[in-house]
C-alpha cells in the first residue's frame, strides 16, 4: 500500500454547517454515527448478490448479477476524480 497516495474523503466544514442549518430549518432528525474501518475493509460472511448498476450493464449478459466478496465501501485507495 502506498501511504503517499492513500487518502480519505473529508467533508468541508461549510458543507457540514449548511447541512445542519437546512436539517434544523426543515425539522429533520440528524444522527451521528462512528464506523470502524475494520468493518468496512472486512470480507462478507454471507452470500450477497447485487444487480448491474445502470449505465454499466453488460450488453452480452444484461440479466446477470454480481456476487460481492468484499464490502462495497471503504476502498484502501480511493479513486481520484
Amino acid at each position: 500500500m502506498d501511504y503517499e497516495e492513500v487518502f480519505s474523503l473529508v467533508a468541508r466544514i461549510e458543507a457540514i454547517r449548511l447541512f445542519l442549518a437546512y436539517a434544523s430549518f426543515m425539522g429533520f432528525m440528524v444522527y451521528q454515527m462512528d464506523v470502524k474501518s475494520a468493518f468496512l475493509y472486512g470480507t462478507i460472511e454471507e452470500e450477497v448478490y447485487v444487480c448491474q448498476p445502470p449505465g454499466f450493464k453488460d450488453p452480452d449478459y444484461p440479466d446477470k448479477v454480481y456476487k460481492v466478496v468484499k464490502s462495497l465501501y471503504g476502498l484502501h485507495q480511493a479513486p481520484r476524480a
